[in-house]
C-alpha cells in the first residue's frame, strides 16, 4: 500500500508530510513514525503511525458543522490519528484494506481475526497473534473517530456551552478510507465490533459511504452490533462521546441506541436512495447479543415476532452459545467464569467469504440464524423497551442441555461437553451480561452421552469440522486447531495401554 506523492520505494522508508490530491477531503497525511512489524507468509509488514488532516464543507449535513470555525478557504478542519499495518512491498498485499473502526479508541481487527484459541488477543492490542491477516496479505488502517480518543473535532459555542460536532467522526472514517484507496488497494472493507458495529450501521444509514462520487467501503463486516445504532450526529459537550452510553438492565429505556431502522431490509430501504451502489454487508451475532442486546430486533423489526426478509446484499450469521466478548478468563466482577466458545474461527471464515463475494468469485454461505422463541417472563432476557409499543423480544431456543443448537454451531457446541446457554451475573454489570458462561457436564452425563469414550467424541468432532468446512463456515486451518484441542481436552481420560508382557484374552 502506498500513499500519493511518494514513490512506492519511499512509501514506508521515509517520514514525510504527504499532500493529498487536489479536491480531496484529506488535505495532509503526516507520517510520524514507522517500525518493522513482522515477517509473514505474504512478506514483511511495517507499522506506521500517522495523522490525517481533513476539511469539510460547512454545508455538509452534520449538526453543528455550520457553526464551527472555518479556515481561509471557508472549510471546517479536523484531524485524527491513523495507524497502518501494511506490507513493506505493496505488491505483496492481496489488494484489500481493512479499515478498523476502533471501539472506544481500541483497535479491534487483531482481536477478531488474529486471536489464537486459548489466549485471545484483547480488544485494543495489535499483537500479531496467529498472523492471519498478514499471512493472507491484508492491509490494515485503524482510524480514530471518537471524541476523547485522539481526534480533534470541530467545536462551536452554543450559548454558554462549548459543543463538539461529533458527527465529524463519521466523515473522518469515510474520508480516510477514500484517501487510502489507491496504489494497489482495490477493495476497502469497514470493520466494526460492538460499539463500532453500531457505528457502521448508522454510518451507512446516514449516507456517509460515498462522497464526491467516491465510495468509502465496498463491504462492511458488522460484528456483534445486536439491535443498536449510534447517535453520533448529536453534538456533545465532551470530554467523552455522546455515543458512549448504551441501554442495559439498569437503564432499559435509554434512547438513541435501539431505534429504527432495525432490520437490514429497513436499513437498505433508508440508505439506498443516498448511494449509487450499496455495499455488501456481513452481520455476525452471538448468543449473548440476543439475550442481552435485543439482537432479534434486527430480524423482526420493532413489532411482531416473525423474521422479515434479508436483502440480497446482506448475510447474517448467529454463533451458537458464543459470548459477546471473546475471552477465556473470569471477570472478577462476575459470578461465573467466562463463556468458552471461540468465535474467531467463524469470523475468519466470514472475512474470506466476504472478500471472495466482493471480487465476484464466489457467493457467501447462506444466512445461518437462530431458531427463536419469546420468553417474556425470563429474568435473564433483556426485554424490549416500553417505548417500542407492541415489540416482542425473541431469543434463541435451547435444547435439553441448555444450549442453542441453531445458527452456526461450532464443533465445541455441536459435540457438547458443557452448557453454554446460561447468562452470567450480575446482569447489572455490562461486562457480565456480555461474558456468557460455561458449565461442564458431570462425569456421569459425559459417560452416558459418549459411551464410546474419547474415540466416539473425537469421531463426532471431526465430522462436525468437516461439515462446517464443506459449508465454507470454517477454514481448514481452524478445523485442524479445533480437532487438536478436542484431542487434548481433559474431560475424557485416554484409553489405558495394555501393560508390557500382558496376555490378551483368547
Amino acid at each position: 500500500m502506498t500513499l500519493p506523492a511518494i514513490s512506492r520505494a519511499a512509501t514506508i522508508l521515509s517520514l514525510a508530510l504527504v499532500p493529498a490530491l487536489a479536491g480531496a477531503a484529506i488535505t495532509e497525511f503526516s507520517i510520524t513514525s514507522k517500525e518493522p512489524y513482522g515477517d509473514f507468509a505474504a512478506g514483511k509488514f511495517v507499522k506506521i503511525e500517522a495523522e490525517a488532516r481533513g476539511v469539510l464543507s460547512p454545508t455538509e449535513k452534520i449538526p453543528g458543522l455550520d457553526k464551527a470555525p472555518r479556515n481561509a478557504s471557508g472549510m471546517v478542519e479536523y484531524k485524527t490519528p491513523v495507524t497502518l499495518i501494511v506490507p513493506e512491498n505493496p505488491r505483496a498485499g492481496n489488494g484489500a484494506l481493512i479499515v478498523d473502526v476502533p471501539n472506544r479508541g481500541r483497535p479491534i481487527a487483531h482481536g477478531l481475526y488474529n486471536s489464537p484459541r486459548t489466549r485471545p488477543i484483547l480488544v485494543g492490542s495489535l499483537d500479531q497473534g496467529t498472523g492471519f491477516l498478514q499471512d493472507r496479505g491484508y492491509s490494515l488502517a485503524v482510524v480514530q473517530w471518537e471524541l476523547g480518543e485522539g481526534p480533534t473535532l470541530p467545536a462551536f459555542e452554543s450559548g454558554s456551552k462549548k459543543l463538539y460536532a461529533e458527527g465529524v467522526g463519521f466523515a473522518a472514517v469515510r474520508d480516510v478510507a477514500i484517501y487510502l484507496r489507491k496504489d494497489g488497494i482495490e477493495r476497502v472493507y469497514g470493520l466494526g465490533y460492538s460499539q463500532t458495529a453500531r457505528f457502521l450501521k448508522s454510518f451507512l444509514v446516514n449516507g456517509f459511504n460515498e462522497a464526491g462520487g467516491k465510495t468509502a467501503f465496498d463491504a462492511l463486516h458488522i460484528v456483534n452490533a445486536a439491535a443498536g445504532g449510534m447517535p453520533l450526529l448529536d453534538a456533545g459537550p465532551g470530554p467523552t462521546s455522546v455515543a458512549s452510553e448504551t441501554p442495559g438492565h439498569t437503564n432499559p429505556e435509554h434512547r438513541g441506541v435501539h431505534e429504527e431502522p432495525f432490520t437490514y431490509g429497513e436499513v437498505m430501504k433508508v440508505a439506498g436512495p443516498k448511494y449509487t451502489k450499496l455495499p455488501l454487508v456481513m452481520v455476525n451475532h452471538t448468543y449473548n447479543d440476543y439475550m442481552g442486546g435485543r439482537a432479534a430486533l434486527s430480524r423482526t423489526g420493532a413489532k411482531g415476532s416473525a423474521d422479515l426478509p434479508i436483502p440480497d446484499n446482506v448475510r447474517m450469521y448467529d454463533i451458537a452459545g458464543a459470548p459477546h466478548t471473546n475471552s477465556r478468563t473470569k471477570n472478577k466482577d462476575c459470578d461465573e467464569g467466562q463463556g468458552q466458545i471461540d468465535w474467531s474461527p467463524a469470523l475468519r471464515a466470514q472475512l474470506v467469504a466476504l472478500d471472495l463475494w466482493v471480487q465476484g468469485k464466489a457467493s457467501p454461505p447462506a444466512n445461518k440464524l437462530f431458531a427463536l422463541e419469546a420468553r417474556p417472563t425470563d429474568g435473564e432476557v433483556f426485554q424490549a423497551p416500553k417505548y417500542l409499543t407492541g415489540s416482542v423480544l425473541m431469543v434463541p431456543k435451547l435444547d435439553r442441555d441448555h444450549n442453542p443448537m441453531s445458527g452456526v454451531v461450532l464443533p465445541d457446541l455441536m459435540v457438547p461437553i458443557a452448557s453454554h446457554g446460561y447468562m452470567n451475573s450480575p446482569l447489572s454489570v455490562m461486562a457480565c451480561r456480555q461474558a456468557g458462561t460455561y458449565r461442564p457436564f458431570t462425569k456421569e452425563v459425559l459417560e452416558a452421552r459418549y459411551p464410546g469414550g474419547v474415540n466416539e467424541y473425537m469421531t463426532k468432532i471431526r465430522l462436525a469440522v468437516r461439515d462446517l468446512e464443506s459449508q465454507k463456515l470454517l477454514l481448514e486451518d481452524d478445523g485442524a486447531v479445533i480437532v487438536n484441542a478436542a484431542a487434548e481436552n481433559p474431560a475424557f481420560a485416554p484409553s489405558r495401554p495394555r501393560a508390557r508382557g500382558a496376555q490378551t484374552a483368547r
